[in-house]
């Protein structure tokens, strides 16, 4: 269901209110819900949907993420699971008029599953206890260790005592991606599996190089003679190489130059990011008296 634009499947504006949120999913879920549609896969569909896009919308944190990421970057670092976490669908359902008890009303209706991560079961099944919260741990990365991978022995509170625990840092953990640590959360108070740590990338910023996804940024500055004639240059990578560049007479300012494959890698599969060469022209405050008339005879000369 990940893409799905949620103010779209409710039908609302993005600066609908929480009020009118709700409202336009009481209404849409009414209609839709499997005990009123008996059996019809397509109102499930719709409903698995609708139930998704007002777990996040109804829930301002969830919100603001995913108006200031948008749909695929927001699904990019959030599963299903996260989505339907704290979200008792018990609740909602009952305020709605359908029966409490999950996703079952008071007359034995329809149980069904919405897939992938979410945390609800499949048709038939009887919910087991709820499991005990999760904890995220944030940890501060540098460019380089995001890059090479690393290990961190990292120490946090749980169940009122220290804990120590060593978590390999795969590559390509940038800011915002997530590693799960199975039971290692706080305890269920009804009798469940304990919930899960979260270990949560913080890239510390590098005063070499600006980061957009898996992209790298270099800013290099060029005196203005350089970039009318052209030149040569060597650009630094994060593992220590060195890349010559050829840079074109009549180069313009903030010109973007692409070193593909010489970025950050992703955390899975075998695709890097670039390195981006920004150039940027040095212009002089101040011209020395020499300098002045040879800018003059090029003047002359029509440039």
């Amino acid at each position: 269901m990940s893409g799905n634009d949620y103010y779209k499947t409710l039908g609302v504006d993005k600066s609908a209110t929480s009020e009118e949120i709700k409202k336009a999913y009481r209404k849409l879920a009414m209609k839709h819900h499997p005990d009123h549609t008996k059996g019809d896969k397509a109102s499930e569909e719709k409903f698995k949907k609708i139930s998704e896009a007002y777990a996040v919308l109804s829930d301002k944190e969830k919100r603001q993420q995913y108006d200031t990421y948008g749909s695929t970057d927001f699904h990019q670092r959030f599963s299903q699971e996260d989505i339907f976490r704290n979200f008792d669908f018990g609740d909602i359902f009952r305020e709605f008029g359908f029966g409490g008890g999950g996703f079952s009303n008071n007359r034995g209706g329809t149980r069904f599953s919405f897939g992938g991560d979410s945390p609800f079961g499949g048709f038939g099944r009887q919910q087991a206890p709820a499991k005990g919260s999760d904890l995220v741990y944030e940890i501060p990365l540098s460019l380089r260790e995001i890059n090479e991978g690393t290990s961190k022995t990292l120490t946090f509170q749980h169940q009122g005592h220290n804990e120590n625990v060593t978590v390999k840092i795969p590559k390509g953990m940038v800011t915002g991606k997530k590693l799960r640590l199975a039971g290692k959360g706080n305890p269920s108070p009804y009798g469940g599996p304990n919930g899960d740590l979260y270990i949560k990338s913080k890239m510390v910023p590098d005063p070499q190089y600006q980061v957009e996804g898996h992209d790298l940024y270099y800013n290099k500055t060029l005196k203005l003679t350089e970039t009318i004639l052209g030149t040569k240059i060597n650009i630094p990578t994060l593992d220590g190489r060195e890349l010559s560049l050829t840079i074109p007479p009549g180069t313009k300012h903030k010109t973007k130059m692409r070193l593909a494959g010489n970025g950050l890698p992703e955390m899975k599969g075998n695709t890097i990011g670039d390195l981006y060469v920004v150039i940027l022209v040095e212009m002089p405050k101040k011209l020395t008296k020499g300098q002045t008339e040879l800018v003059r005879k090029l003047a002359d000369q029509g440039l």
